[in-house]
Order: structure tokens, then C-alpha cells, then sequence
């Protein structure tokens, strides 16, 4: 068992939220459960209907709920949670309408500004009417080319509203990347921001509108939004059959009360993107009723969210963290959004805003932890941190210096709730719980309700040794489906392929006998450098439009607590990979898919690893380049070309 770093007081445990829902659950079914997470959590995983029933009960769903917890099904996939239930999403994250402060929006540059309860309210009540106005209807889609403002949740919570599908891209997507995404699922309206900044840097995003709109016909509506604080750049946009508005329009419109339809638990809510490995990312559809469970249950039971507590996630709409932390308002929290760098201008910005925003529950990856850990800085001594209570970390593993930095130099007393999950869920399987130690290294549990656990290759549960992670147990936020998926071939492929009729998640994690977890990263090839997922298709798209280059083939390497992008290029005759075919190279990929998406390494090959059907080998080169052992090396039709993957001197530390 690693180090302990932390245990909640006795005070803190009888006054949070799962030490009410203990009592809540003790009384309604007559259990002994002794504050002991363990007993609690095996039973919501026994009783997968009840325990998601009560949660329905004890977070105070605003809605119609049925009196059938659970249609079970023998195939993973179609059990259904609370059949015949009635709510209305945005209705329960629209929990207040008063003067109290609703969302705060900082930009990296200090500008701040505050929405109120009653001033969300009225300006979701506004752009409802526009979409009424338009003609917006029911599962209509509404996309959004926005960063992470204030805005951005308004147009979400009216599109909820009506029963119109969310998705959403962030500004840094590049042009094909965003077309790639939002074509599959034909949108109606599209809200673009002018511009956005990002380490003092701007960047113009309308002038991609004329392309967006000449590929994506569906789009009849366009509003722009002015980045907040800023001079509009906006040009007199006409385009033909394509009426744009500007955000200040809709602004003028009178509000209303707003009157909440109520739809299916089942009925969608977003569509969220995956990676993208082998082809266009997959549309990945959410319910409503499922992912507003799993989120209060989150919130409240796992990271003790309660009312006026003020939440902070350092996300952009691209990120399935972004929906995560809009659902805080359900808890009647208030929340804080960024956008831009993180570090412009000073490494330890964020804990400024945490110092002056009061921040409760406060969301970072594990990269910027240990960037702050490698700069020595001691946040304890330069803030006051009196009002924070947990501390949230995800995307790439929080090594075991990272945990120990947290309670060395941010806060002694702060509960470290590290949680892992992902946008398949838009939620998470393991994360914290305030009845249990901190362990160094370690997620501490599975999340109530999932029965998580690791196989190994023969679909076998291990323990204290690495393996695949699964749930065997269906859960409310599994996707509904994906998007334009035939009799959900795709779906099916992506989480039932490889042990039957159980949930493989494509993490590769250990489980301790403490009952926690260590997460080590993808087991499969998708990229996830700084925490957030990008497929590998997306960089080639780019690649290949480069006369110079053959072929290639990218992976991500295990770097220094974090993952970085190794991109590997067969170059044509008569040509060489020198400064200027690099810094080409990167601009384009940068420019079209995202700054997120450039390789960290190029490095030239003479071949590539490849199967006998002609398909690249990424997990080969990956297993190589780490000095794992390469399995199944006689599928491969030239696994000769592998030796010159191993031991270069460019992805040495020394180099």
C-alpha cells in the first residue's frame, strides 16, 4: 500500500453529502452500512435500479419519475435506467432566480465578468424565443464554435430546453476539424465567436465561417458572438441563403419566463467526439436523464458539491470536463469559467483566481500540477486558499511527487478527488470519496453504482498487476448511440469487442487491494497528450497532403508524466526532412486540425510496420519506441522494419 496523505476529520465526513445519503438510504431501505464506502458502494452495485432511483430522489430531479427503476436486458446496452421518466435538463440546471452570482468568466488577460441567476434566466428565456423564432425544433441540432464563456452556457441551456442536441467544438479546432465533426450531425444553427486569445496572441476565427458554411448546407442560422471585453471584428458577413445574426440582437429580445418541456430519460442531450483513430471522430449521442445522474451523483456524493460552493474546472468546450462543470449549477453551485493559457504571464494564474474567486472544488490536469511542481513553487505561501475543499485532477496520470506536491505546497487539508472516466460517459468510473484515505499515486475508488474492475488479456479480474479497464454492470449515462451508426456496428465495436457483453473502456490501469486505482494511460493508440484525446486520423488528414512525404504513422509516447506526439514520416525520393519541410509541416497541422494536434517529434523512417491486409501497425510502434514487448509480430507482413524503431537517440532524454 503506497503513502497516505490524507484522511478527512470526523467533523467533515458527518457533515458531507454522502454521509446524508448514507441516512437517506439507511432509512428508506432499512440497511446498516456503517459509514464504510466499501458497504456502500456494493450495494448501489446489487441494487443497480434502486441506487440510481434514490439518487433520482435524494439530488431532487425536478421531473416525472417512473415507478420502474430498471428494464433489464441481457445485452449490455439495452438495460434501461427509470423507463417512462419525464424532466427537462436545463430546468434542473436553471435551479435559481435571484441577484446571488450564477457563472463568473475570467480571460487570461484579467478581464472578469459576472452573470446572476436571474440574469441567466433571462438570457436563456431570449435566445429561446430566437430559436422559436427560427423554427428551431425537437432533436434539431444546434453546434457551437465557441471558447469557454459565459455565452456559450446560455446557448446551451436553451438549446437543452427546447429538446434540441448541444455539441460543441472549441475555437483552437481547426477548419477541417471542426467540418469533420459538425457535418456528421447536420446542424441547423451554428453560434461562431469573432475571435479568441490565447497567450496574448490573437486569433480570427469568423474569417472560417465562409468555408464552414460552404461544406456544411444544413446551417440556415448563424450567430456571432463578440470574445468578451474586446473590440468587434466583425466584417458585414453576407452570405447567400444564410441569415447571421449578432449576439446583441438577441439580447434586445424581451424575455419570458421559460416554460420547461419535459422529455424522455432516454431523450438526447449532446453529441460529444471521439478520437478518431481510424477515420472521421465517431458522433458520440448522451441522454439526458443518464448524464444529469451521473453528474449530481458526482458532484454531490464524490466531490461534496453543495449549494453557493463555488466550482472550477479549467476545460474548453472540445472537453467533455466543459459539460461536467455546467452541471454544477444542478447542485446550485456557481462556477467559474476560463479561457485562454493558463500560464500567461504567470504559471500560477489559476490559483490567483482561486485565491480571489473563493474557489470550493478546483479542476486542473495532472500536466499543470507537475508543471508547478518542476517550477518550485509554493503555492501555500503566496495564497490563501481558506474556502477550498477539493482539489480535482484528470486527463494524464498525477504522478506520485504530484499527489505529495499538493499536500506539501497547495493546501494540507484539501481533499485530493482524482478521477478518471471519459467522454464515452461524459463522466467518470473511478474518482474520490471523503469516507477513505488519500493514497499517493492512487485514484481512490470506483465511482457508486459501477462495477469497475481490470481483465487481463483472457478477459480474467486481476489485482496489483496492469490490465484493461471495464464495468461489468450497465450504468444510466452510457451513450444512447452514435450518431449515424447502422444497427450500432460502431458502438458495439468501440466498447463490446473485445470481452462479451462488458464495457472495455480502453484504459490501461492497475487495481490495489486498497480498493483504489493508478491509471497508466490508453491501452489502445489514441493520442492523449495534456489529458484530452485526439485521434491519430486527424494528423494524418494533414500529413498526407505534403508531396514530400510517403507515408507515415503516429503515436504517443509516455513522457514525463504525460504523453507527447511522435510523428514518424517515410519521405519521397529526391527530398529531406529539414528545418523547412518541419516548420511546414507543423503550421499546416496546427492550422487544420488543432495546436493541440502537432507532433513534438518528427522523425524519418525508411518503412512502416504493417499488417498483412495493409493496415499501419500504430500499438507496434508505440510498444517499440517504450521498450515493451511486441505481440503477435506474425500478423505483421515486414516485422523486420520494427528494429529501426528501437532505441533512437531522438526520443532519449538526453536528447
Amino acid at each position: 500500500m503506497g503513502k497516505k496523505l490524507w484522511e478527512a476529520s470526523k467533523n467533515k465526513k458527518t457533515n458531507s453529502n454522502l454521509y446524508a445519503y448514507e441516512k437517506f438510504i439507511s432509512k428508506k431501505f432499512n440497511l446498516k452500512l456503517d459509514h464504510n464506502y466499501k458497504k456502500i458502494l456494493n450495494w448501489s452495485i446489487k441494487n443497480s435500479g434502486k441506487f440510481w432511483s434514490s439518487i433520482w430522489d435524494y439530488c431532487k430531479i425536478k421531473g416525472t419519475k417512473s415507478n420502474i427503476e430498471l428494464i433489464v436486458s441481457k445485452i449490455f446496452y439495452k438495460n434501461f435506467f427509470l423507463p417512462k421518466s419525464k424532466l427537462n435538463f436545463a430546468e434542473n440546471l436553471i435551479t435559481k432566480n435571484n441577484k446571488s452570482k450564477a457563472i463568473t468568466f475570467i480571460s487570461e488577460n484579467g478581464f472578469r465578468e459576472e452573470r446572476n441567476w436571474l440574469e441567466l434566466n433571462n438570457n436563456v428565456s431570449k435566445i429561446c424565443k430566437f430559436f422559436n423564432k427560427i423554427k428551431l425544433k425537437k432533436n434539431d441540432r444546434v453546434a457551437a464554435y465557441l471558447p469557454n464563456f459565459i455565452e456559450t452556457v446560455e446557448a446551451f441551456l436553451a438549446t437543452s430546453s427546447l429538446g434540441a442536441i448541444w455539441s460543441s467544438c472549441s475555437p483552437d479546432f481547426g477548419i477541417n476539424g471542426v467540418i469533420e465533426r459538425f457535418s456528421q450531425i447536420k446542424p441547423k444553427v451554428l453560434f461562431i465567436v469573432d475571435k479568441y486569445y490565447y497567450n496574448g496572441k490573437e486569433i480570427n476565427v469568423i474569417e472560417r465561417l465562409p468555408k464552414i458554411l460552404q461544406t456544411i448546407k444544413s446551417i440556415k442560422h448563424v450567430v456571432v458572438i463578440s470574445y468578451p471585453g474586446k473590440k468587434n471584428i466583425l466584417n458585414k458577413l453576407k452570405i447567400k441563403k444564410i441569415k447571421i445574426y449578432h449576439w446583441k440582437e438577441l439580447s434586445k429580445i424581451k424575455p419570458d419566463k421559460i416554460k420547461f418541456s419535459r422529455f424522455d430519460f432516454e431523450h438526447p442531450i449532446a453529441i460529444l467526439y471521439s478520437s478518431g483513430t481510424t477515420g472521421k471522430p465517431k458522433c458520440i449521442c448522451h441522454r439526458s436523464g443518464g448524464v444529469l445522474l451521473q453528474h449530481k451523483k458526482e458532484h454531490q456524493l464524490h466531490c461534496d458539491i453543495k449549494e453557493n460552493d463555488n466550482v472550477f474546472y479549467f476545460t474548453t468546450c472540445g472537453w467533455m470536463m466543459w459539460n461536467w462543470l455546467v452541471s454544477a449549477l444542478a447542485s446550485k453551485a456557481s462556477i467559474v469559467l476560463f479561457d485562454g493559457s493558463p500560464m500567461y504571464k504567470k504559471e500560477d494564474l489559476l490559483f490567483k483566481i482561486a485565491e480571489k474567486e473563493k474557489i470550493t472544488l478546483f479542476g486542473v490536469s495532472a500536466k499543470y500540477i507537475d508543471a508547478l511542481r518542476k517550477s518550485k513553487i509554493s503555492i501555500k505561501k503566496k495564497y490563501k486558499l481558506n474556502e477550498l475543499k477539493t482539489i480535482c485532477s484528470t486527463g494524464s496520470p498525477l504522478s506520485n511527487d504530484g499527489f505529495e506536491y499538493i499536500y506539501q505546497d497547495i493546501k494540507k487539508d484539501v481533499h485530493l478527488s482524482s478521477i478518471s472516466g471519459g467522454t464515452d460517459i461524459v463522466s467518470c468510473f473511478v474518482l474520490g470519496n471523503l469516507f477513505e484515505p488519500v493514497i499517493s499515486g492512487e485514484i481512490q475508488n470506483k465511482g457508486l453504482g459501477l462495477d469497475v474492475d481490470v481483465f487481463n488479456e483472457k478477459g480474467k479480474s486481476i489485482k496489483n498487476l496492469k490490465g484493461e479497464l471495464v464495468c461489468k454492470n450497465p450504468f444510466p449515462s452510457m451513450p444512447l448511440k452514435f450518431w449515424n451508426d447502422n444497427h450500432n456496428a460502431k458502438f458495439k465495436d468501440a466498447y463490446f469487442n473485445k470481452f462479451s457483453n462488458v464495457w472495455h473502456h480502453g484504459d490501461y490501469v492497475e487495481r490495489k487491494k486498497s480498493g483504489g486505482f493508478i491509471i497508466y494511460g490508453r491501452s489502445d493508440t489514441t493520442l492523449n497528450p495534456g489529458g484530452v484525446r485526439l485521434g491519430t486520423a486527424e494528423i494524418y488528414s494533414e500529413v498526407e497532403k505534403f508531396m514530400e512525404i510517403k507515408e507515415s504513422i503516429v503515436v504517443g509516447q509516455n513522457w514525463d508524466n504525460d504523453i507527447r506526439i511522435i510523428l514518424f514520416i517515410v519521405l519521397n525520393n529526391n527530398y529531406e526532412l529539414n528545418e523547412e519541410l518541419l516548420i511546414k509541416l507543423k503550421k499546416q497541422i496546427k492550422l487544420n486540425a488543432s495546436p493541440r494536434h502537432v507532433p513534438d517529434k518528427v522523425i524519418a523512417v525508411n518503412d512502416i510496420p504493417r499488417t498483412k491486409n495493409g493496415k499501419i501497425v500504430e500499438l507496434a510502434v508505440k510498444n517499440i519506441i517504450e521498450g515493451n514487448i511486441i505481440k503477435n509480430k506474425e500478423a505483421l507482413a515486414n516485422p523486420e522494419v520494427l528494429e529501426q524503431y528501437k532505441n533512437l537517440k531522438e526520443l532519449n532524454y538526453s536528447s
